[in-house]
């Protein structure tokens, strides 16, 4: 093969055509019926699925944040796309949208085909089990922008509901109670100040076992984002929340008000929420107050619903998960109360 200019300046256009080889597979197993153009194409036709009298499109985007950084220290990059696309599900579930289809955007100094075949066979994973369409993406090398081994992702996601069954926080009312459901740890938030307390106060490598934890620091921290939709898109088709909120950057504090009507206030209380051993580790060892921990981590619960005490019955027998009973909606001026 002919010397290139472009591949001296760090730009390997080979090795770009060799990942697009190895995803194009991959992505075409999540094309629904609705997909109207293969891969390659400068843009993606995507029709409305039938049945919809009313439709409203709802679109997200959202990255992974510095949880990379523990993927570049295990060499572990399948599980990244999975946070992603569980990450941008939940961010438009919270308003009754079912998801349709996710695009990614992969940004990295160096490009490496096989590195990029295990981001893009998580991103398929997650659009498969919530049921939507791969359809598109970018790969960009940027040679020094980004440090060697390192990239970026970011994720595009629309879905779609009926007008009339948007979620909008606005039926919220005193007396709903507030339901959490469980995190499977960090899931994409708080990692900045997770990695400083693990690999810079405790010094801790992510091979190391902790007792505590039951397993590794890496392990631990890249536990997959888990998606809420599968377990609760009955109870939203049944019309039976009345709002959600999903507990991202944050936390409980910033999160919850955002779901409020102007005259509510959501009163968490702190001993009804299931705080995971690695929130009890963190704050233990990082020297963290409670009130900042309730900010910045999910402590637990990775999705709360406001429902009304007359349906909690109905919800509890749609949802088949672990959920707890963390609050209780007041009259009052849009704040989240931890008691």
């Amino acid at each position: 093969m002919e010397d290139s200019k472009y591949k001296a300046a760090g730009v390997n256009i080979d090795e770009q055509d060799k990942a697009i080889d190895k995803i194009k597979s991959i992505v075409k197993t999540t094309f629904t019926p609705d997909v109207l153009t293969g891969i390659g194409s400068f843009g993606t036709l995507f029709q409305i699925p039938e049945g919809f009298k009313n439709p409203v499109l709802i679109s997200s985007c959202d990255g992974v944040g510095t949880k990379l950084k523990v993927a570049f220290m295990t060499g572990i990059h399948n599980t990244v796309g999975q946070d992603l696309v569980n990450h941008c599900v939940n961010d438009i579930f919270v308003q009754g949208a079912k998801p349709l289809y996710f695009l990614d955007y992969i940004a990295t100094g160096k490009l490496y085909a096989g590195v990029v075949e295990d981001i893009v066979s998580g991103l398929a994973k997650g659009c498969k089990e919530n049921g939507m369409s791969l359809i598109g993406g970018e790969m960009a090398e940027m040679p020094g922008f980004y440090s060697e081994g390192e990239y970026d992702i970011a994720g595009f996601i629309t879905g779609i509901a009926e007008r009339d069954k948007v979620l909008t926080g606005e039926k919220i009312k005193p007396g709903d109670l507030i339901i959490g459901l469980k995190s499977t740890g960090l899931h994409t938030n708080g990692y900045s100040l997770a990695r400083k307390i693990f690999f810079e106060d405790l010094g801790l490598k992510v091979d190391d076992y902790v007792d505590d934890l039951g397993c590794t620091v890496g392990e631990e921290l890249l536990k997959i984002h888990k998606s809420y939709y599968p377990v609760l898109k009955d109870a939203v088709k049944e019309g039976i929340i009345n709002g959600m909120a999903h507990i991202t950057g944050g936390g409980f504090l910033d999160n919850i008000p955002r779901v409020l009507p102007e005259d509510c206030d959501a009163i968490i209380k702190k001993d009804r929420v299931p705080v995971l051993p690695v929130f009890k580790f963190l704050i233990e060892n990082g020297d963290i107050s409670e009130k900042e921990a309730y900010r910045v981590f999910n402590m637990g619960i990775g999705m709360v619903c406001m429902v009304s005490p007359e349906n909690i019955e109905k919800f509890y027998s749609l949802v088949k998960d672990e959920v707890f009973e963390i609050g209780v909606i007041e009259q009052g001026f849009k704040k989240a109360v931890l008691i």
